[in-house]
């Protein structure tokens, strides 16, 4: 199982969009500095998530939502979620 997934950096007013096949995970490597692409807009918050079965399904979603943009993407979808 993997998640497509969608952070949001409370200092730098970003989002970032991923896959992955373990999100907490993933999420505590963003928090901690971890991840290259986005050490420098620590902290993360998660608001978006959808499971799906496959890899290459997870990366079809995530270039899809990366086209779009994370924002758009979640408005398309009425997507409601607090920052």
């Amino acid at each position: 199982m993997y998640t497509v997934y969608i952070i949001y950096s409370l200092s730098k007013s970003k989002y970032y969009v991923g896959q992955t096949n373990n999100i907490d995970d993933r999420i505590k490597r963003h928090n901690n500095k971890q991840s290259l692409s986005t050490k420098n807009g620590v902290p993360w918050k998660l608001i978006y998530t959808k499971k799906l079965q496959t890899r290459s399904e997870a990366v079809l979603l995530e270039t899809k939502i990366k086209k779009r943009g994370a924002k758009r993407y979640l408005q398309d979808i009425n997507f409601n979620y607090e920052i």
